[in-house]
C-alpha cells in the first residue's frame, strides 16, 4: 500500500503531533506514522489498566512560553484542573519537602549536617569549578559537596546508571537551570513563613507551586490532537515502524517505508519528514547514508519501566511524586497518581501508585518477569514504609525503551556531526522533539521545535534555529513571539542551511 502526502510526521509523541495539529490547520497534507498499536503521546501517553490510569513518568503542564500554554488549551479547551505540587525526597529514613522548606530541612538533617552544608555552600561559592564539565561540577558549584551528596548523587546515578562523573554538566544545567542553594533557601523561608514564593511566569520552574493537568492523564491531550488532526485530513497510521527514508535530490521527493506487527509493507511518498524518532534509529534508516551515521550509533539511552501497584487507598500518600535517594532500594521514583487527578482511578478507595525503575534495555531489571517485578516494588515501598505488601491488590509493568537522551561527555560533539551533516544532505528533512534531537526537554520544550519547524516548513527556508530551543533561555521559553523579536533585533540569528 502506498501513500502520498506533503508532510511525513514519524512519532506520534508531542513534537510530532503538535507539528501534524499545525499544518492540517493550515491546509497542508499531513501523514502520521506511530510505531504503537494502540496509544498515541510517546513518553506523554496515558496507560489504561483496568480504567485505573497512569503516566509513563508525571506530566506537568507548566510553561513560560505563552504559544505553549495556549496550544493546550486550543487542543483540550475544557478538561483541565489545577493541581498543587507536592513533592519529596526520601532520604536517610526521612521526608524531606522538595522544594526545599528551610526550617524543617535543618531540623531533619540536625545543626551539625546542616552546618556543613552550609559551610560547604560557602567553599564552592569562594572555590568554584571553573568552567564546570560534569555533573558532579555543576551542582558541587550551585550547592556545595556537602548537599550534591546527599540529595543528587545517589538519586541521578540510579536514573542514569553511571557516575555522577561521566555525565554532562549539560544535562544539569538544563534541567535545575536557575537554581543554586540561595534561591532555594529564600524560597524555602517564605514557605516556611506562608509567603508565596517564586514560581510565577518569571520564576523558577523548578520551584512551582501549582500546575495545569488533564483530567484523564496527558494522554487525553494527545488524544485530543490526534483526532483534531483526522478531522482536518490528516492521516495516522499505527503500528508502523520506519524502515528505510530514501531522499531523491532530483525530484526533491521522499520515500520512506514502514512495517506492521503482522510484517506487511507500507510505503509514504513525501515532500518533508519531520522526525521524532531516535537519531540512531533514523541514521540507520536514511538512503544515501549519511557520513555521521556513527556518530549516530554512538549516543546511548537510558530507559526504565514503571510498576504500577493498585492499593488500598486509606494509607496513600498525597505526593505527586517522591524521589528516593536511598541506595537500599532499587527504586528511583514513587507517583501516586491519585494526587495527579482524582479521575486516574474508577474508585476513591484505590490509587495506583507508580514505582519507576531506570535501566538499560535488556539488562536485568529489564529482562526480569513481570512477576519478580511486581514483588520487588512490593518490598521496596514496604521498606520506604508508604504502604504494607497486603495492601496491593492488582498490579502491572509498563516498560519505557529510550526513555532518557544521555548527556555523556561525547554526546554534545556526536548530535553536532549528525546534525550538520543531516541538514546539508537532506533539506527537508527535519528533527524535532526529545528523542528526535537528543535533547533531555520536557513536553513544552518538545512542542516548541515542532511549532518553529511548522513555520520553517510553511516559509520555504530555516528562519527559525530550533536547536536553540531549551538552551538559549530567551528563545525556548518565550515561544514564537519571543523567537521573532529575537531575529527582528538580531539576538539570534537564523543559522542558514548551506546549499
Amino acid at each position: 500500500m502506498q501513500t502520498d502526502t506533503d508532510v511525513l510526521i514519524i512519532g506520534a509523541g508531542p513534537a510530532g503531533l503538535t507539528a501534524g495539529y499545525l499544518l492540517s490547520k493550515r491546509g497542508r497534507e499531513v501523514t502520521v506514522l506511530e510505531k504503537d498499536p494502540v496509544y498515541v503521546g510517546g513518553i506523554s501517553r496515558t496507560v489504561n489498566y483496568k480504567d485505573f490510569l497512569f503516566d509513563i513518568g508525571g506530566h506537568r503542564f507548566f510553561s513560560k512560553a505563552k504559544e505553549v500554554v495556549d496550544l493546550w488549551k486550543e487542543i483540550l479547551p475544557d478538561d483541565f484542573i489545577e493541581r498543587p505540587r507536592l513533592s519529596r525526597i526520601y532520604y536517610n529514613g526521612k521526608f524531606f519537602a522538595y522544594p526545599l522548606k528551610a526550617f524543617e530541612a535543618l531540623f531533619k538533617l540536625g545543626l551539625f549536617q546542616s552546618a556543613a552544608c552550609m559551610l560547604s555552600y560557602a567553599a564552592a561559592k569562594a572555590f568554584p569549578v571553573k568552567a564546570p564539565k560534569t555533573f558532579h561540577q555543576w551542582t558541587r558549584n550551585q550547592f556545595g559537596e556537602r548537599l550534591f551528596s546527599i540529595f543528587f548523587k545517589t538519586y541521578t546515578e540510579k536514573v542514569w546508571g553511571m557516575s555522577c562523573d561521566e555525565i554532562s554538566a549539560d544535562w544539569a544545567a538544563q534541567r535545575i537551570k536557575g537554581l543554586d542553594l540561595m534561591t532555594a533557601v529564600l524560597n524555602g523561608v517564605a514557605n516556611s513563613l506562608g509567603i508565596k514564593p517564586k514560581g510565577g511566569p518569571g520564576g523558577v520552574k523548578t520551584l512551582i507551586e501549582t500546575f495545569q493537568y488533564p483530567r484523564k492523564g496527558p494522554g487525553m491531550m494527545w488524544d485530543a490532537a490526534a483526532a483534531k488532526i483526522r478531522a482536518a485530513g490528516g492521516v495516522i497510521q499505527m503500528d508502523r515502524e520506519m524502515r528505510t527514508a530514501a531522499w531523491d535530490e532530483a525530484r526533491k521527493l521522499w520515500t520512506v517505508t514502514a512495517t506492521d506487527s503482522a510484517g506487511a509493507t507500507h510505503v509514504v511518498t513525501a515532500r518533508h519528514v519531520i522526525s521524532s524518532a531516535p537519531i540512531a534509529e533514523l541514521a540507520g534508516a536514511l538512503s544515501p547514508t549519511p557520513i555521521s551515521r556513527l556518530h549516530a550509533r554512538e549516543l546511548r539511552y537510558r530507559d526504565f519501566l514503571t510498576v504500577a501497584l493498585i492499593a488500598r487507598n486509606s494509607q496513600a500518600f498525597p505526593d505527586n511524586w517522591i524521589y528516593i535517594h536511598d541506595p537500599a532500594v532499587k527504586v528511583g521514583r514513587i507517583q501516586n497518581f491519585l494526587s495527579w487527578s482524582p479521575e486516574m482511578a474508577p474508585s476513591q478507595d484505590l490509587a495506583c501508585l507508580g514505582l519507576e525503575y531506570f535501566c538499560f534495555e535488556g539488562d536485568g531489571t529489564w529482562a526480569a518477569e513481570d512477576e519478580e517485578l511486581i514483588e520487588l516494588a512490593k518490598r521496596e515501598i514496604a521498606h520506604i514504609g508508604l504502604i504494607e505488601p497486603e495492601d496491593v491488590v492488582d498490579a502491572c509493568v509498563v516498560r519505557q525503551a529510550k526513555a532518557y537522551p544521555i548527556y555523556d561527555d561525547a554526546y554534545q560533539a556526536n548530535v553536532e556531526a549528525v546534525r550538520l551533516d543531516l541538514e546539508r544532505t537532506f533539506p527537508t528533512l527535519h528533527l524535532v522533539g526529545r528523542n528526535g534531537m537528543h535533547k533531555y526537554n520536557n513536553q513544552d520544550h518538545a512542542m516548541m521545535t515542532a511549532m518553529l519547524t511548522v513555520e520553517n516548513i510553511v516559509a520555504g527556508e530555516r528562519l527559525y534555529d530550533v536547536w536553540q530551543v531549551n538552551e538559549d533561555a530567551e528563545y525556548g521559553e518565550a515561544g514564537v513571539s519571543g523567537a521573532q523579536e529575537a531575529l527582528k533585533s538580531e539576538r539570534l540569528v537564523p543559522r542558514k542551511v548551506a546549499a
